[in-house]
């Protein structure tokens, strides 16, 4: 069969020419924005005189009767189709004749696929902004749940510092409000329109681009013709802003999978997000949070793929542009599905407070505070440092830990321990004191807390 663009050419390609230069098979999923977009131009086309306001009302219509029956299943996509435009206009002028031809006045496939394109993403990027906001919400809702559970604070995964379970939470909560910031401002770029920049020169007919942008729900047009139809920063940037939100996915979900396996026991995972083993029936596997983290290379992936298709292309399009769709489609995609799974799993996990307490109480991350009570007391602090130090090996030695200790053997060590040090080195204590902005106490992840919240609510 021959071409719609046959001209040329005879419009006759080898079989197998056909199926490699198809993209119908994963562009179809922009039906909606291709026919909403299709139904713009030819408003404007009306607008403009370019046709009559009757063919341009028919060929809404027309679009319009197409549009419903892709969504009911009346009207399946032909895979034979080229690509998804092609496809439509075939329908439409088999509906409505030679009318049908007449919608392709005054644009390309160029800058229809451009458009297309970035108003399938902008739908995509306010379902995944959705998404990550309620998993911020979730992360903000546990951290104050837990948040004066004491647990050990990690430096190159060794115990270092008192924190609370709440103030670690809000680490995460702070990196997804980034996450959102990132989605904001990859949209307010994207949010150009290019139709109207036809093949790459624009045209001769006078066209009205800004009404098609404001008609679409564009901030604006591509200023410069050439650029409008070559241009897939977008796809760059938005690939980009979920690479480092699957990354913060992924260290979260890391440090589940540590926090919920025996040696730490911080965590316990709803079974609905946990796994068994075929041979071993004592396993309760993390396998959705390892997915998670396993996913986070995909969408790496994903952006060195685009970043490699584009980096040679000469201005205008080029068909290498094909291969935009595919890889970036399934950075969506695969940041949708992990972000579904994700905010549940959180919702759903409990923390083992006294677990937590006792990892911190081992850790002797109070041993600084010990000495420091001495130094108050007139004791030089090299010689605290060195009673504090004797006191954590003689624990380590008798498997106990500071607070277990009585007085009388505090006092064996100096005569300046009285009772008042249970309090000094008592870890809520310990947390308590970090008074600084952003720091562990109570009272601060409340007030990070009440932030995240402000922002979400103002947002």
């Amino acid at each position: 069969m021959a071409k719609m663009w046959a001209g040329v050419t005879a419009g006759i390609t080898d079989s197998i020419a056909d199926d490699f230069n198809s993209s119908i098979r994963f562009d179809s999923k922009m039906y909606r924005q291709d026919i909403t977009g299709s139904m713009a131009h030819a408003a404007m086309l009306g607008e403009r005189g370019i046709i009559t306001k009757d063919e341009a009302d028919k060929l809404i219509d027309g679009l319009e009767g197409i549009l419903r029956d892709i969504d009911s299943g009346a009207l399946q996509f032909d895979m034979k189709a080229e690509d998804i435009h092609m496809f439509v206009e075939q329908v439409l002028t088999e509906r409505l004749g030679d009318l049908g031809k007449k919608l392709h006045t005054a644009r390309s496939r160029n800058d229809q696929v451009a458009l297309d394109l970035r108003m399938y993403l902008r739908d995509g990027i306010d379902g995944i902004t959705s998404l990550v906001r309620e998993l911020v919400s979730v992360v903000t809702d546990k951290a104050e749940e837990y948040r004066d559970a004491i647990m050990p604070g990690y430096t190159h995964l060794q115990r270092a510092q008192p924190i609370t379970f709440g103030h670690h939470l809000m680490a995460y909560a702070m990196m997804l409000l980034r996450d959102l910031g990132r989605l904001s401002d990859c949209r307010a770029r994207m949010n150009v329109s290019p139709i109207g920049c036809c093949a790459l020169a624009g045209t001769t007919y006078d066209t009205d681009r800004y009404f098609e942008a404001e008609k679409l729900g564009f901030d604006s047009i591509a200023m410069n013709s050439i650029d409008g139809v070559s241009d897939r920063d977008f796809c760059l940037e938005l690939a980009s802003a979920l690479s480092i939100l699957m990354m913060h996915l992924s260290r979260f979900s890391e440090e589940i999978i540590l926090w919920s396996s025996w040696e730490f026991r911080f965590v316990k995972l709803s079974d609905s997000y946990t796994t068994g083993s075929s041979i071993m029936p004592q396993k309760k596997n993390p396998d959705m949070a390892e997915l998670v983290r396993g996913k986070t290379g995909r969408v790496y992936g994903d952006l060195m793929a685009l970043l490699t298709a584009l980096k040679g292309l000469p201005l205008a399009y080029n068909k290498d542009m094909q291969e935009d769709k595919e890889s970036i489609f399934d950075a969506l995609e695969t940041a949708e599905m992990c972000l579904r799974v994700f905010i549940p799993m959180i919702d759903t996990m409990t923390a083992m407070r006294e677990n937590m307490l006792r990892a911190a109480q081992k850790g002797f991350i109070n041993a600084t505070d010990l000495a420091d009570y001495l130094v108050k007391h007139g004791l030089p602090f090299r010689s605290a440092y060195k009673i504090s130090g004797q006191l954590v090996a003689k624990c380590i030695a008798e498997d106990r830990v500071l607070e277990e200790l009585t007085l009388e053997e505090y006092k064996e060590m100096s005569e300046l321990f009285e009772e008042d040090l249970y309090n000094e080195i008592d870890l809520l204590t310990c947390v308590e004191k970090r008074i600084s902005e952003g720091g562990t106490s109570v009272a601060s992840v409340e007030k990070q807390i009440a932030y995240v919240r402000e922002v979400l609510a103002n947002d």
